[in-house]
């Protein structure tokens, strides 16, 4: 049985985490590159996806700010965590990093029974590449023309509403739950093998409602052919400032969904401020900007430290939500 979520608790501990928890002691040295002939950049998913042009982007931009070598290296499996292990094991001497999310780093701690690295104390954040937009879209046939009238006719009768998502404990089943607990419906979780195919069934109206990234569905949005509801988020995105935010119906909602990149615990200061100054120059170029935020990704443009806080906040948060619904991968 899953036990309730209180929302008093999830801002205590979920929002207020990132003034609670104290940031790493580390301080940030003036930069320099490491002494390598190539650095490899670990992306733990397969290759195609975000996380791997963002990857290409900043092996890009090492390669032509430094001369050195820089590949991208996919080492997929267990949602993450096979290539988040290999590269929490690697020597920190800036030869090789992770680009990682917010499921290698917060979620898949308390998803798996098996913790085969510790997402804050194994590794140490370099930058924050951006934030992954999740909308909560409908199929044209649910009787609600907006935000507010769908979650009164949730609230009504939540019954036999489904919702699709990208995977069991991915951001976008975990928006669903925390709806589901701060709005006091019961809606059912409808798992995918990715994004694409829960969006595929929304349209055809084999479900009614997704969470699904703006990567996947911001296309549909714009046609008509799915209606998006609200982002996930607490900020509005300026290449759909219509779309409103959930919390703004829904008080102290919020699912941070991001990518960033990480070296091993230990890295020197200066390889953390060369990489924190390479990534934000690669990925705040007018170029890639332009076509990241065309795909629904926001480009960051933080310090490691503004990054830390926030990285020990949704460790916290994901780990009470995830908890909360007695959410498993082991099942």
């Amino acid at each position: 049985m899953k036990k309730p979520l209180s929302l008093r608790r999830y801002w205590r501990e979920g929002a207020m985490a990132a003034s609670l928890l104290a940031a790493p002691a580390i301080t940030w040295g003036a930069a320099a590159a490491p002494d390598c002939d190539t650095i490899k950049i670990v992306e733990p998913y397969p290759p195609g996806g975000g996380t791997n042009l963002v990857a290409r982007m900043v092996a890009e931009e090492i390669t032509r700010s430094t001369g050195m070598g820089s590949y991208v290296e996919n080492r997929p499996g267990a949602s993450g965590n096979i290539g988040s292990a290999y590269a929490a094991r690697a020597k920190p001497d800036g030869c090789t990093i992770l680009i990682g999310t917010d499921a290698t780093h917060a979620g898949n701690y308390y998803l798996f029974e098996s913790k085969p690295y510790h997402p804050l104390e194994d590794f140490v954040p370099l930058a924050k590449a951006g934030t992954n937009l999740i909308a909560l879209v409908g199929n044209p046939s649910v009787e609600a023309d907006d935000l507010a009238s769908l979650v009164a006719l949730l609230q009504e009768d939540s019954s036999d509403m489904f919702y699709g998502s990208s995977g069991i404990g991915s951001p976008h089943h975990l928006s669903g739950e925390l709806l589901n607990s701060l709005a006091g419906v019961e809606m059912t979780h409808v798992p995918y093998a990715g994004g694409l195919p829960a969006i595929t069934d929304l349209i055809g109206g084999q479900i009614p409602l997704a969470f699904s990234s703006l990567t996947s569905s911001e296309p549909h949005i714009r046609s008509g052919e799915v209606r998006a509801y609200g982002l996930t988020n607490t900020e509005r995105f300026e290449g759909l400032p219509d779309l409103p935010t959930i919390a703004e119906v829904v008080p102290g909602f919020e699912i941070n969904s991001w990518l960033a990149f990480f070296g091993p615990a230990g890295m020197a200061p200066e390889h953390i401020a060369f990489f924190n100054e390479t990534i934000r120059r690669a990925l705040n170029s007018e170029k890639n900007k332009a076509n990241l935020e065309g795909m629904g990704l926001v480009v960051a443009d933080e310090s490691p430290e503004e990054f830390a806080k926030q990285l020990k906040a949704d460790f916290e948060s994901r780990g009470e939500l995830i908890q909360a619904n007695d959410i498993s991968m082991d099942d």
